[in-house]
This record gives C-alpha cells, sequence and structure tokens, in this order.
C-alpha cells in the first residue's frame, strides 16, 4: 500500500526514511514556481545551488545565475526569483539556482528515490505523475527558514485531495494540509492576505508574483532531479534512483 504524507518544514526531514520515497519540493512563493516556469518556457536544465557561492561560481561556466537571499535579487545575478523572469530569455539555456528555502528543501532530500518539483502552477501533472508512479510520496515544504507556512503547507493539500484515493494519507500531517486547502480553496488570494511571506513581498512590491504563483494548472511540466544533480524534463537522462 502506498502513502503520502506531509513535512511541514525541512527541519523535520530527520523524521523520514526517504529512501523508496518520491519526495515532491515545493516551494511555492517563490522558488519552485520560477522553476517549472523556466521548464515551460524551454530551459534546458538547472541546477539547484545550497550555498550562495557555488550558484555564483557557474557563470564561469556558462549558467545564468538565479535566485535570491530574504526575497530579493542576489548582487549580480542574472535573474532573481519571480516567475515572470523565466518567461523569457531561457530557452536552451541552463540555470544555477540558489534560495533562501527551496533549494535548501532539495539539499535535504538527495536521499530520496525520486525528488520532484511541484508547484500550483503543475499540481495536476505533478499528482498524474505520482498516481502513475510506484513509490510512497513525502510532500516536502520548504517553509521560511525553519519555519511553516501557510502557501506551501495548502499546496500539500491540494496535492493530497488529488491523489488519496490511491495513495493514501500516513498521519495527521496530510489530513491538516487537505483541509486547510478546502478551507481556502474558494478564495486562494484572500485567504492568504494575511500570511507571512505575502506580507514579506508586499514589502519588496512584488505583489503580482503572488495571484500567478497560486494559479493552479498553466503547465505540464514535471521537473525532476537526475542523476547528476540537474533538474530536468528529459526523461531520456539518467533518473536519480537509477543512477545511485
Amino acid at each position: 500500500m502506498r502513502t503520502v504524507d506531509v513535512c511541514l518544514s525541512p527541519d523535520m526531514m530527520h523524521l523520514y526514511d526517504i529512501s523508496e520515497r518520491t519526495v515532491v519540493i515545493v516551494d511555492i512563493l517563490r522558488a519552485t514556481s520560477c522553476m517549472v516556469t523556466a521548464f515551460a518556457h524551454g530551459v534546458d536544465h538547472i541546477v539547484p545551488h545550497a550555498n550562495l557561492e557555488s550558484c555564483r561560481a557557474m557563470k564561469a561556466e556558462g549558467y545564468i545565475t538565479s535566485g535570491e537571499r530574504n526575497g530579493e535579487k542576489v548582487d549580480g545575478f542574472d535573474k532573481g526569483n519571480s516567475p515572470f523572469e523565466y518567461m523569457q530569455g531561457v530557452k536552451g539555456n541552463k540555470i544555477a539556482f540558489t534560495t533562501t528555502n527551496g533549494t535548501q528543501a532539495i539539499d535535504k532530500s538527495l536521499r530520496a528515490r525520486e525528488i520532484i518539483i511541484g508547484s500550483f502552477l503543475n499540481l495536476s501533472s505533478v499528482a498524474q505523475h505520482l498516481l502513475h508512479g510506484s513509490n510512497s510520496v513525502l510532500i516536502l515544504c520548504a517553509g521560511w527558514k525553519g519555519k511553516i507556512n501557510l502557501e506551501d503547507s495548502i499546496f500539500a493539500g491540494a496535492l493530497v485531495n488529488k491523489i488519496r484515493s490511491q495513495i493514501l494519507p500516513e498521519c495527521d500531517a496530510p489530513l491538516a494540509a487537505a483541509h486547510l486547502y478546502e478551507t481556502a480553496k474558494g478564495d486562494m488570494t484572500g485567504f492568504m492576505a494575511s500570511a507571512s511571506h505575502v506580507q514579506r513581498l508586499r514589502r519588496l512590491d512584488v505583489t503580482k508574483d503572488i495571484a500567478f504563483c497560486l494559479s493552479e494548472d498553466k503547465y505540464d511540466v514535471v521537473p525532476f532531479l537526475d542523476g547528476r544533480n540537474q533538474l530536468t524534463i528529459d526523461k531520456t537522462r539518467v533518473p536519480r534512483g537509477n543512477w545511485q
């Protein structure tokens, strides 16, 4: 029997054995939304970095350097962390990407059988990928510096609801997330109005990102981390589980 669980913060990852699981990385505002948007607009691959300086060094290898710290574009980088920046200038290119939370969550998931990237933008495609797979699932919410956030938890609930007929909730966390989504789904933007990261983005004057990142099923791509620790959608590349 396959199951789905939800890890509400990367700081709780020590509680989970992920060696045989598919881990869905989710950082709605805004890392995974940017990654999905980039693949939908033709990027070749993305190399996620937990470390800022290792990401910066990739520029010398022909990579577009992208990402943020504390919500703001890193000084000297080519792109920041708005999905609108990944709708042009990425086709056929390769990106080195680092963020405050999302790429840290990927780094903490490297023991997983499979790692895929989830967002509202590709929600149904992620659900179909999981339903057609054979692994149990852990949805990892990137949160904010170890703390739980609302938008990632709501996404986890939306995904649980789409797969729970075949992949059963393992404990109370998936049930709580699903209930949260059911409460929020009628007015996602309104429900999120007082969320901490929404307030943070408003102070940075990037409010247009919020509504976009809460939009469901704009794209049908499912990025996965391959055996070279590169995010790709090219199924001819060696999947992570077969590389190890």
